[in-house]
């Protein structure tokens, strides 16, 4: 196992609470694309290995939220 940088440990925190307050939203308000994006947003820095990785796939996941919103979602 590989030693965890403090540096992503630290960071991973900041998607998840962005993707816990998204999922809250979603589901009290039924908006399916805040759920989904909430969801994403907490399940994803499990799977990226470094802070770089983290922070890239944390703006393409809130830019798909912003294209499915422009869409009317």
């Amino acid at each position: 196992m590989p030693a965890l940088d403090p540096v992503w440990l630290f960071l991973s925190l900041i998607p998840a609470g962005i993707g816990f307050v998204l999922f809250t939203y979603g589901r009290k308000q039924e908006r399916y694309a805040h759920l989904a994006a909430g969801v994403a947003f907490m399940a994803y820095p499990y799977f990226t290995p470094n802070a770089v990785s983290l922070i890239a796939v944390g703006a393409a996941i809130a830019g798909g939220l912003w294209l499915a919103l422009r869409a009317g979602w």
